[in-house]
């Protein structure tokens, strides 16, 4: 009995490690934006510790996210160009590439289609990641619907029934679905009837949708618990949301982000994070025990209304938390405990010139920010501003990096790039 007993402790231990080492969901394993165990570089260069680059097809702002030995992007390949007043037709892909060697293992059309809506010049048409729990990996791609796959790239089932997003100024359709047990949550916030989805992972079928009074919102859900219960945490242009992951009943709300929320939630010790950054500031840390509308009342810890980030998500670290202000590389540290600054929209060197797009991330004691320059300049996870390094590979990256174990993952405009030390 008490060997029984030693190995299934074992065995959940060794499930806990391998989930620490994959970054299944483009803000990692815990939705923080952490490598728990990462240890990747610190330095490189289009020269120096490129453990290999492969070349994509398409152009967009989607991350990669890593399992094991399988790394997997989405994109949007235009295979027949626009003529005649005719729209491009483009093929929706998810592309799966050897993590040791970078060759691509397979690469699955979902569909081929023509993009109703236009999008922004800074991207494509696949800007949503993918996800997986090891078992499914699932690509979604808006208005061209949701797709799951076995990780050996064999269809499973797809969702085309959500209909057609109109987002604000036909910038395109972002928000990333979220994986939660048997559970995948589909955000569809846009101009026309919003909604939060909850489908079986197995089979795509309903367990409930949400309906939400919220504008276009690129933000992707965070699943927390509290007391026992699980919830799902959405911003929104009119308010920040918590609703009860099993039936979707809305838990609390409070009001106060700004315009066209991008910004994904971070959370810690019952606490969860929530922001915006356009035509305005916003930031607030909120009780998960709330109920109702809790705006004014003793579940909203503190709320900063100066320098907040826009496309970029926070990063909530052991003890920090580190956000850019709206679109720039100034940065931000703050204790999440209280909302006061370490530092406050201080410049970053070698991205002065240059957005983010891309959410920082820590690994290792460090943070990485990443400009869409294609300079990462690496900090320490510290109170005060310590630069330790700065590395470029000289092209536009928009998508968050993956770091799992000692290797970064990072999506450029043109490439995939594994970085890692070089052993030679």
């Amino acid at each position: 009995m008490y060997t029984t007993i030693r190995l299934l402790l074992f065995l959940l231990m060794m499930e806990s490690v391998a989930m620490a080492d994959n970054w299944g969901h483009w803000r990692g394993p815990t939705g923080n934006g952490i490598a728990l165990q990462g240890t990747p570089p610190t330095e490189w260069s289009t020269t120096k510790n490129i453990k290999w680059k492969v070349a994509l097809p398409g152009r967009e702002n989607s991350s990669p996210i890593v399992w094991e030995d399988q790394v997997f992007v989405t994109t949007a390949e235009i295979v027949e160009p626009a003529r005649d007043g005719k729209s491009a037709k483009l093929a929706f892909k998810l592309l799966c590439f050897d993590r040791n060697s970078g060759k691509l293992r397979w690469e699955k059309t979902s569909t081929v289609a023509s993009p109703h809506q236009g999008v922004h010049s800074s991207t494509g048409y696949a800007s949503a990641s993918p996800c997986t729990d090891g078992e499914f990996v699932y690509a979604h791609f808006g208005s061209q619907g949701l797709y799951c796959y076995t990780m050996k790239g064999d269809f499973v089932w797809k969702r085309d029934d959500f209909g057609k997003m109109e987002t604000l100024n036909s910038f395109g359709e972002g928000s990333s679905p979220t994986l939660a047990g048997d559970t995948i949550l589909v955000p569809w916030d846009h101009q026309g009837p919003s909604a939060l989805w909850a489908l079986d992972r197995r089979t795509g079928a309903t367990l409930w949708k949400q309906d939400r009074d919220e504008p276009t919102c690129w933000a992707t859900p965070l699943v927390v618990e509290h007391d026992g219960r699980k919830q799902v945490i959405m911003n929104g242009q009119n308010f920040a949301r918590s609703y009860d992951l099993n039936t979707g009943e809305e838990l609390w709300r409070c009001k106060g982000q700004t315009v066209r929320p991008v910004a994904s939630p971070v959370a810690a010790d019952g606490v969860v994070y929530v922001g915006s950054g356009f035509q305005g500031a916003f930031m607030g840390a909120f009780r998960l025990d709330g109920k109702g509308d809790i705006e004014g009342s003793k579940h909203v810890v503190w709320v900063i209304r100066e320098d907040t980030s826009d496309m970029a998500s926070p990063l909530l670290t052991s003890g920090r938390m580190f956000f850019h202000k709206r679109k720039t590389a100034l940065l931000s540290c703050i204790d999440p405990t209280s909302g006061k600054f370490h530092y406050a929209a201080t410049r970053i060197p070698g991205l002065e010139d240059t957005n983010t797009y891309a959410s920082p991330i820590a690994a290792g004691g460090h943070v990485y920010l990443t400009g869409t320059n294609g300079t990462t300049v690496v900090i320490k996870d510290a109170d005060e501003l310590k630069i330790v390094a700065t590395n470029s590979l000289d092209e536009f990256i928009g998508g968050t990096p993956a770091a799992v174990d000692n290797e970064l993952f990072i999506r450029g405009e043109k490439h995939l790039f594994c970085i890692a030390e070089d052993s030679r």
